[in-house]
């Protein structure tokens, strides 16, 4: 066994521990042209992007799910307004959500920090609620915050 036998065996073991495996491959589609020894180079060559963009895809159908149990139960249980003002407030976190996403995906490319245009949503948010009066405060700040559930719900159920 060389070092770097050693090394990928080591990675592999890690991207299992994260989730980062799929059935046991890396998420790699095999390649009968690639003889075995070769196998480990091409596995390094694997662009992690790939990964962040089913995690991003992932995260955003979960927080729609949240999201829209969250505003049926609000539209049974409570008025009307109330669910209009938590669906503003789960529209706004996820677009809150996407921008975050935008501001990280571009780290690596000519950005050393990540940007802060996506702190205006909440900003936003809480003055049109207080400028409006059809919207409801408190119901447009859990549905904004409806993206953290999700988030959870996808770390406990990740493959």
């Amino acid at each position: 066994m060389t070092i770097d036998h050693l090394a990928d065996q080591a990675a592999a073991i890690s991207a299992a521990e994260l989730g980062l495996a799929e059935s046991g491959s890396l998420g790699l589609q095999a390649n009968a042209e690639i003889p075995s020894e070769s196998k480990s180079e091409a596995q390094r060559q694997v662009d992690p992007m790939d990964d962040y963009v089913r995690l991003q895809q992932r995260l955003m159908m979960a927080t729609l799910a949240v999201s829209t149990a969250a505003v049926a139960l609000s539209w049974i249980f409570f008025s009307g307004s109330a669910a209009a003002s938590l669906l503003l407030g789960a529209c706004s976190g996820m677009l809150y959500l996407r921008l975050l996403a935008r501001s990280v995906a571009s780290l690596g490319k000519g950005s050393r920090s990540v940007g802060r245009f996506q702190l205006l949503v909440p900003v936003l948010l809480v003055i049109a609620a207080l400028r409006v009066p059809a919207i409801e405060l408190l119901p447009a700040l859990a549905g904004f915050v409806l993206y953290k559930p999700a988030l959870l719900l996808q770390a406990v159920l990740a493959p």
